[in-house]
C-alpha cells in the first residue's frame, strides 16, 4: 500500500495549516482560549488515520491511482480528497473528546481525556467551583468546536470541485454520517441504561445494532463512500463500497470490543478491562450472558458498569467471559465478517490496485492490538 504514507502526510500538513489558520482566530478572540487551540493540536497529531485512508482508497476504487490522475481538475480533486481526510480525522476527535465525557474514561491514547485535561486546569489555576463540572462544560464545548471545524475542512475541500454533483453527494454521505454515528452513540447509552428492562432474547440484536450505527458505518463504510462520492462514483460502485465497508466496519467494532476487555495497557492506552467497568453492552457481553449459567450471569450483571472494580475481579471477568466460548464466538464473527468484506472486493466496478490496498487495510484493521 505505497500510497498509504502519502496520503498520511498531505493529511498531516493539511490539519496542520488548518489548525494553525484556527488558533490564530481563537488567539484573536483571546489568549484565553490557547488551552482548546494547543489541546486540538496535540490530539489530532496522533491516531493511526484509518478513516483518512478508507476515505483515499474510497477515491481511488472509483478512479483508479492518483499517478493515473494529472491536470487541474486532479488538482483540486486531490485537494477535496485530503480535506475530506482531514475533516474525518476532525469529526472523530470530536466524537472521541465527547465519548470519553460520557464514559468518565481518565484516559485516550495514553494520556489524560480532554475533561480530565481541564479539571486539572481548574485545580491548578485554584479556581472557584467544582472542577470535574468546568472540566466536563469544557469538553462538550471543544468536542461542538471541533464538529464546526470538522464541517469546515470538508466544504473547503468540496468547494475546489468542478463536479458539483460529486461534492453534494460526498455532503450527503458525510450528513448521514454524522447523523447515525450520533444516534448509535445515544442507542449505546441506552443500552448501558435500560438492558435491565429488555427481554432476553433482544439483547444480542439490539447490541448489533449499536455495533453497526455507532461504530461501523462510522469507521470505515461512510469514509469509503465519501471518497467514493467525490470521485463521482455511480451506485454500482458507492454500493460496492457499501458492501466491503458494512461488514469490514463490524468486524473492526467486534475488534475493538475484545480489546476493550482483553487490550494491553501499554499498547491501547487504556486501562485493562476499561470497558467491563464502564458497564459496556457489547456483543461479546451479550453473547456471553446467554452462554453462562444463572448464576454467572447475575454475578456478571452484578459486577459489569462498578467504576471501582480491582484487578483481581477484572481477571475474574475476563476468565468468565473467556471460559464460557464468547471470545471464541466473536472471533468467528470477525473472521466471517472479514470474508464478506473480502469478497465484496472482487466487484468489477472496483479498480483492482485499489482493492488490492482495502484488502491489506482490511487485514490490519481487523487483526490490530490497539
Amino acid at each position: 500500500m505505497a500510497h498509504a504514507p502519502r496520503l498520511v502526510d498531505a493529511v498531516n500538513e493539511r490539519l496542520e495549516e488548518f489548525l494553525v489558520d484556527r488558533a490564530s482566530i481563537l488567539r484573536s478572540i483571546s489568549d484565553d482560549l490557547d488551552p482548546l487551540a494547543a489541546f486540538s493540536k496535540r490530539f489530532l497529531s496522533g491516531g493511526k488515520r484509518f478513516r483518512a485512508r478508507f476515505c483515499g482508497l474510497g477515491f481511488d476504487a472509483v478512479r483508479g491511482p492518483a499517478r493515473d490522475r494529472t491536470g487541474p481538475d486532479a488538482a483540486a480533486e486531490r485537494y477535496a480528497v485530503v480535506s475530506a481526510c482531514a475533516s474525518l480525522e476532525v469529526f472523530h476527535a470530536a466524537a472521541l473528546v465527547h465519548d470519553d465525557l460520557i464514559d468518565h474514561s481518565d484516559t485516550r491514547r495514553g494520556a489524560p481525556s480532554a475533561h480530565r485535561v481541564y479539571e486539572a486546569q481548574h485545580r491548578a489555576g485554584g479556581w472557584s467551583g467544582s472542577a470535574e463540572d468546568y472540566g466536563g462544560a469544557t469538553a462538550v464545548l471543544l468536542g461542538d468546536l471541533l464538529l464546526g471545524w470538522s464541517d469546515e475542512l470538508l466544504d473547503e475541500g468540496l468547494a475546489s470541485l468542478r463536479d458539483i454533483g460529486a461534492a453534494r453527494a460526498a455532503r450527503l454521505e458525510f450528513n448521514r454520517m454524522r447523523t447515525e454515528v450520533t444516534v448509535g452513540q445515544y442507542l449505546d447509552i441506552l443500552e448501558e441504561r435500560a438492558w435491565l428492562t429488555r427481554a432476553e432474547s433482544e439483547q444480542r440484536a439490539r447490541a448489533e445494532r449499536v455495533v453497526v450505527h455507532k461504530s461501523a458505518r462510522y469507521s470505515i463504510e461512510a469514509p469509503l463512500t465519501i471518497g467514493g462520492a467525490i470521485a463521482g462514483g455511480s451506485t454500482r460502485q458507492l454500493e460496492a463500497l457499501r458492501a466491503f465497508g458494512l461488514p469490514l466496519g463490524i468486524a473492526f467494532q467486534l475488534r475493538d470490543d475484545l480489546l476493550g476487555v482483553y487490550g494491553d495497557p501499554e499498547v491501547t492506552g487504556k486501562p485493562a478491562g476499561d470497558d467491563l467497568r464502564e458497564g459496556k453492552r457489547t456483543v461479546l457481553v451479550a453473547i456471553a450472558r446467554e452462554r453462562l449459567s444463572a448464576g454467572q450471569r447475575r454475578l456478571l450483571d452484578e459486577l459489569l458498569g462498578d467504576p471501582e472494580l480491582g484487578a483481581e475481579q477484572i481477571r475474574m471477568l475476563q476468565d468468565t467471559i473467556r471460559d464460557c466460548g464468547a471470545v471464541d464466538e466473536v472471533e468467528a464473527v470477525i473472521a466471517g465478517n472479514t470474508v464478506l468484506a473480502m469478497e465484496a472486493l472482487e466487484s468489477p466496478d472496483l479498480d483492482r490496485e485499489a482493492a488490492r490496498d482495502l484488502a491489506e487495510l482490511a487485514r490490519a484493521v481487523t487483526r490490530r492490538e490497539s
